[in-house]
């Protein structure tokens, strides 16, 4: 088998290997969509005034996610003002990683862990599998947080959005959130799937053409 397609085979497949949760619990079908821009902008919303305190996006920068989903002027320039009121509360500029702001001997006092880097989360993990353990929450005062979760038991993570769960508008914020974790751990997966479509169209139209080359070298044989 050629090397190259040996190491896009594990480059696609060896994450879920690695990191699968384990267990049988069911997942619920994440409803994202790629192409909903508004999705994902409102997903880094929540993302950036609940999750960014503790976690971190190490592999995107904020201008890059800006400029892919589309935040961007009739010039085509980042809408930075926009950026730097919303997304950034830490004194980071826009060409800056989305780093966490808790320091890491803080969250091991706080958690007795250092809450994970997102970047790759739905790579690894699914997006079926975050869309259902943000859904999953429970009340628990036996844990330090007051909650538990059905797909991570025991989880070492306060639930941020407790004041939301339960309300209409809960699923569509974790489905946006899901959807924008999504971008995150693939921003070219639109760009990957018009040009598989692409592809697709070529090696289609060359079969044919080799058909009918094999024919003619053939038919004196035959």
């Amino acid at each position: 088998m050629n090397i190259r397609i040996i190491i896009l085979l594990l480059y696609f497949l060896l994450p879920s290997v690695l990191f699968a949760s384990g267990d049988d619990f069911p997942l619920d079908k994440a409803p994202i969509d790629p192409y909903d821009n508004k999705s994902i902008e409102r997903g880094a919303q929540t993302f950036m005034t609940n999750c960014k305190g503790c976690h971190s996006l190490k592999y995107m920068r904020y201008k890059e996610l800006a400029e892919g989903i589309g935040l961007v002027d009739s010039d085509g320039e980042v809408l930075s003002g926009f950026i730097k009121e919303n997304w950034i509360f830490d004194g980071k500029n826009i060409n800056s990683p989305i780093t966490q702001s808790l320091m890491n001997e803080d969250a091991l006092k706080w958690f007795g862990i250092i809450p994970p880097d997102l970047s790759l989360s739905s790579r690894y993990r699914g997006v079926d599998w975050i869309y259902t353990y943000l859904r999953s929450f429970y009340q628990d005062d036996s844990r330090p947080w007051g909650v538990n979760n059905k797909v991570y038991p025991s989880v070492n993570m306060p639930h941020v959005l407790s004041w939301m769960q339960g309300q209409s508008q809960y699923d569509v914020v974790v489905a946006d959130l899901v959807n924008f974790l999504s971008y995150v751990g693939e921003p070219v997966q639109n760009q990957r799937k018009e040009i598989g479509k692409w592809v697709l169209a070529f090696l289609s139209i060359f079969a044919v053409f080799a058909y009918l080359l094999k024919r003619e070298y053939w038919k004196d044989i035959k």
